[in-house]
């Protein structure tokens, strides 16, 4: 079992950053998949970035704006959100998953709201 907890989200102004961290328990999380998801108002859950061990992976959309990263030691997963603009306001969700980096994601926290103004 895999806890996920997401903190870091909030109200910034376009072209402003967050970071985002999402805190695992469990003791197997070095090994699994750890993904970043979105869901803006009226629209499907997409996919965002992924990380396995020094792998990463990004939708299109963030490429060169956002960065993925973990601390095993801490257990922690962390989305580094730059050049923020209005299409990325949504309720960002972490997930861990052991199959592939496009899922089936198996755990999934609790999300947490990012709005950018423009």
């Amino acid at each position: 079992q895999v806890q996920l907890v997401e903190s870091g989200g909030g109200l910034v102004q376009a072209g402003g950053s967050l970071r985002l961290s999402c805190a695992a328990s469990g003791r197997t999380f070095s090994s699994y998949y750890m993904g970043w998801f979105r869901q803006a108002p009226g629209k499907e859950r997409e996919f965002v970035a992924a990380i396995r061990w020094s792998t990463r992976y990004y939708a299109d959309s963030v490429k060169g704006r956002f960065t993925i990263s973990r601390d095993n030691a801490k257990t922690t997963v962390y989305l580094s959100m730059n050049s923020l603009n209005a299409e990325d306001t949504a309720v960002y969700y972490c997930a861990a998953g052991s199959s592939r980096w496009d899922g089936p994601y198996n755990y999934w926290g609790q999300g947490t709201q990012v709005t950018v103004s423009s």
